[in-house]
């Protein structure tokens, strides 16, 4: 006798007959609809759990009444990641801060040379028209002026501090370097809240880690509603021990960021009390 497969529609119904009442408290799946989440809220009377109670009031408090200024920082590799994250902090960031890998796809829009540097050709267009819409905005962008370059993605690189905009043919940033170390404390220090996605350069070697510890332990030392999201950067900031010193580090790093740009989590519309 050949068994039927299982579909999706049974695999809920299931999962489903388990309970009277479904408790999500998976904010790290909230932005996919799977079976287990969405699917069983379909068929139960479901509701969140204190962890995605907790996310929503924050992140949702970042979104809709943030104490301002509000400062967003931006590193990690690839700009594709931030495209909707960027487009809607827009309408309300007073500051952007950009480091990172995908600075220097906006540095190499603007013109600058980049040497070997990690570049999102297909995003040039893109980094345009946020420089653009930001000055419409009046929304102000502080992309790293400076950088520490090396002439091989190593911990064993030799390394140079140059102007971001300027890096020679032989060498790649990998951090940012000493002048917007500075720049982006001091405009950190003057924040109200503050949303962080993505570590500042490759801090996984100490050699490379200088902007993103600084910009966490100035955050940590601030008095301001501070929010952490992203796998490695909730990483970077534990492996400093400083954690506690943040108001929120999200515990969904692909879901934050989605929230951010105000789309409806799927894992999280389907319940029926959400808060």
């Amino acid at each position: 006798m050949v068994k039927k497969p299982i579909t999706i529609l049974h695999l809920q119904e299931s999962l489903a007959s388990l309970a009277q009442i479904f408790v999500n408290d998976a904010f790290g799946t909230a932005h996919r609809a799977h079976a287990s989440t969405e699917g069983v809220a379909t068929f139960l009377p479901a509701v969140s759990g204190l962890l995605i109670e907790k996310e929503l009031s924050v992140l949702g408090g970042a979104l809709e009444n943030p104490k301002r200024p509000l400062v967003v920082v931006l590193g990690g590799a690839k700009v594709s990641d931030k495209i909707g994250v960027v487009n809607n902090l827009l309408n309300i960031a007073h500051t952007i801060l950009i480091g990172g890998g995908m600075m220097f796809t906006f540095i190499k829009a603007m013109g600058g040379h980049v040497g070997k540097s990690k570049v999102d050709n297909t995003h040039l267009d893109f980094c345009k028209e946020v420089l653009k819409k930001a000055k419409q905005k009046h929304v102000q962008i502080v992309i790293a002026q400076d950088c520490v370059a090396g002439d091989a993605l190593s911990e064993n690189s030799n390394t140079k501090v140059v102007a971001s905009n300027k890096i020679p043919d032989d060498l790649m940033g990998l951090d940012i370097g000493p002048k917007s170390i500075k720049e982006f404390e001091t405009i950190l220090k003057k924040a109200g809240t503050v949303v962080w996605n993505g570590p500042l350069g490759v801090f996984e070697w100490d050699k490379f880690a200088a902007g993103t510890n600084s910009v966490a332990t100035t955050i940590a030392a601030s008095k301001v509603i501070s929010i952490v999201c992203g796998g490695d950067t909730a990483f970077a900031v534990t492996k400093l021990n400083i954690g506690e010193k943040f108001t929120h580090i999200s515990t969904g790093g692909g879901a934050s960021l989605e929230f951010f740009e105000g789309k409806d989590l799927p894992g999280i519309a389907a319940l029926n009390n959400k808060r």
